[in-house]
């Protein structure tokens, strides 16, 4: 006999899909302990609740998985041929549709391409000169710069956006999963009237100007054409921009009003480390990581939970959020957490302009 947690392990289902398929009657555990509760699966169960996991993530409807399931078992599986037949049928279909839904976005920012000319530093033909505070760069960098991405598959996000305007250079990474966002003042211009300027700096070129900045002094920065220079003193380091195509990052930094709560970090850091963690595996490209679970209370306190069933507690990718904490380089911060698809939010108590966002996770209990 197996207990549901090790079903779960076994098979591939999570323990929420495997209540989940018990209430709906598709897979009933041969025992139930009447005092607990605690669900047991026979051996004989094991490729059913695989089969399941496989048909659950081929996305077939509830309806079809119990007529598959119970003739799986039979001599004659005319019926569950015919039903797999006609949900891959739906599944091209679907795949059809989503290719011509595709077609017209790209045809929409094909029209929208010869419409706006790019904010992006290559459309500066004069150069464009900020000075700011070297170890006010610095801070701003460290900031960000662990939220860059490294997918070769999106260079567009492989850098650190550099967003100039009305006195502030705001500097901002993202891979998809997490966003993060710092500033720091603009203490003398040449050749620039204030509008706004941008250019992506790739993320070597980042790390050889960020060696360049001491704890005193200021910095230079210039965007000219394509090209982008740091000068510290008697050092420079510079190269050419990164292509267009960076998110509008004040968009997504748009969000709805969530559960605030201070935390002391060194505490939580050490309850996250020692807390307890979900092995899940990211869809786009496979790659396994732990899962911590955070319950964000009304009452202004988190802390590390086993599940995630309440509606206050979020889940997030727990080496992301150690990376935040460390990048945001405080003793105490503030979490922001809302339901739903609301990404997590760290941000210090004393800068409003440094914070960073961690995308959900879904977790199965």
């Amino acid at each position: 006999m197996r207990s549901i947690g090790e079903m779960a392990r076994d098979s591939g289902l999570g323990v929420s899909a495997l209540r989940f398929y018990d209430g709906a009657g598709v897979l009933v555990p041969d025992w139930v302990d009447p005092v607990s509760g605690y669900r047991w699966y026979g051996p004989g169960q094991l490729d059913e609740a695989r089969l399941l996991a496989h048909l659950r993530r081929a996305g077939m409807p509830l309806a079809d998985i119990r007529l598959v399931t119970a003739g799986w078992s039979g001599s004659d599986t005319a019926l569950v041929l015919k039903l797999l037949s006609e949900h891959l049928l739906r599944l091209e279909r679907g795949l059809s549709d989503a290719r011509r839904a595709f077609s017209t976005v790209r045809a929409l920012l094909d029209a929208r391409e010869t419409q706006m000319s790019s904010t992006f530093a290559h459309p500066h033909t004069a150069a464009v000169r900020l000075t700011v505070s070297a170890p006010g760069l610095a801070a701003a960098l460290d900031a960000v710069r662990f939220a860059a991405s490294t997918d070769p598959e999106l260079p567009m996000l492989g850098g650190v956006l550099f967003d100039a305007e009305d006195g502030t250079l705001r500097v901002v990474a993202t891979d998809r999963y997490r966003l993060a966002v710092s500033a720091t003042a603009v203490t003398g211009v040449g050749g620039y009237d204030g509008s706004r300027v941008q250019a992506v700096v790739p993320s070597p070129l980042v790390d050889a100007m960020r060696a360049l900045l001491g704890a005193e002094g200021s910095a230079e920065l210039r965007i000219e054409g394509d090209g982008v220079v740091l000068e510290a003193g008697e050092r420079q380091a510079g190269g050419r921009c990164g292509g267009t195509g960076f998110p509008d990052y004040r968009r997504l930094s748009r969000l709805p009003a969530g559960r605030r709560a201070p935390v002391d970090v060194p505490a939580f850091r050490q309850a996250l480390l020692a807390g307890p963690v979900r092995s899940q595996v990211r869809e786009q490209d496979g790659a396994a990581y732990e899962v911590s679970v955070l319950e964000v209370t009304d009452g202004g306190t988190v802390s590390v939970r086993e599940h995630a069933s309440a509606g206050d507690r979020v889940g997030v990718n727990r080496a992301f959020l150690l990376e935040a904490l460390a990048a945001a380089d405080r003793d105490r911060l503030v979490l922001e957490a809302g339901s739903g698809p609301r990404p997590l939010t760290i941000s210090r108590g004393d800068d409003e302009e440094t914070y960073s966002m961690l995308m959900p996770v879904v977790v199965e209990d």
